[in-house]
């Protein structure tokens, strides 16, 4: 990794600041010390919490993270229904379907996948693909394939029900969350660095490093969250690897 050309940071959340709720050891510290030396961005796929919730969890467990430092699935998700003037089906959770609530009002044009765990349900499925078959179009906040939960264990995330309405429907989701590029590219503009210039930390080999690298940014991956050693045998190279984000120098 060309550590001479990083100007900026972009850091995932989940799995690399901490598990559950419990901060990774010196996480905190390594925040603090990145800080100091370079403009950095949190991002997160994840679609059970606000942009805000998140930002109140992160200060709950002891991080100098402020709200406009943090770029969620969730918002950008939002943003772009507002430019479409769109109203949707979502297949979220129920408090972040809430989040939703005040679009105005439009046709069901879209139809958005996040983790819905309880909710997503045949009923709740079948009534998207009946949208999606009707001339909507499939939005995905986030595609991940699982997550570490809190217990501790990996657990589905939403990018198989993603895969399942694209199969019945035919059609291909717009990736909202990483590994879009777009997401990377909108993270990297919100602090006023090039992707060329930007690397992304993070615990997920394809979204996180495989999406990173894919916008033009390098990547690092982190032995913790959802790592695991055979991400190390495959086709995908991180530009370095770390035990911890606390093990991380620029």
């Amino acid at each position: 990794m060309d550590s001479s050309s990083i100007k900026g940071i972009l850091c995932d959340i989940g799995g690399v600041l901490y598990v559950g709720d419990t901060p990774y050891p010196g996480a905190a510290e390594a925040i603090n010390r990145l800080k100091a030396s370079l403009p950095i961005r949190f991002l997160t796929n994840t679609t059970q919490k606000t942009g805000a919730e998140v930002v109140a969890k992160l200060q709950k467990m002891g991080f100098d993270i402020n709200a406009s430092e943090v770029i969620t699935a969730l918002d950008v998700t939002k943003s772009y229904l507002q430019q479409h003037h769109s109203r949707t089906i979502l297949l979220l959770t129920d408090a972040a379907t809430e989040f939703f609530e005040d679009l105005p009002e439009a046709p069901y044009h879209y139809v958005v996948v996040g983790d819905a765990q309880e909710n997503f349900t045949y009923r709740r499925l079948n009534e998207a693909f009946r949208i999606l078959m009707d001339e909507g179009e499939l939005l995905a906040a986030a595609n991940n394939r699982y997550f570490k939960d809190y217990d501790g264990e990996l657990s589905m995330d939403a990018g198989a029900f993603v895969s399942a309405l694209e199969y019945s429907s035919g059609k291909k989701a717009h990736i909202i969350g990483k590994p879009s590029s777009d997401f990377y590219r909108l993270a990297c503009a919100s602090i006023g660095v090039d992707p060329s210039q930007t690397v992304m930390i993070g615990d997920d080999i394809q979204s996180d490093i495989l999406g990173a690298q894919e916008a033009g940014l390098q990547a690092i991956l982190v032995r913790t969250g959802k790592f695991s050693p055979a991400d190390l045998d495959g086709s995908i190279v991180p530009d370095a690897v770390f035990d911890s984000l606390a093990d991380i120098i620029l």
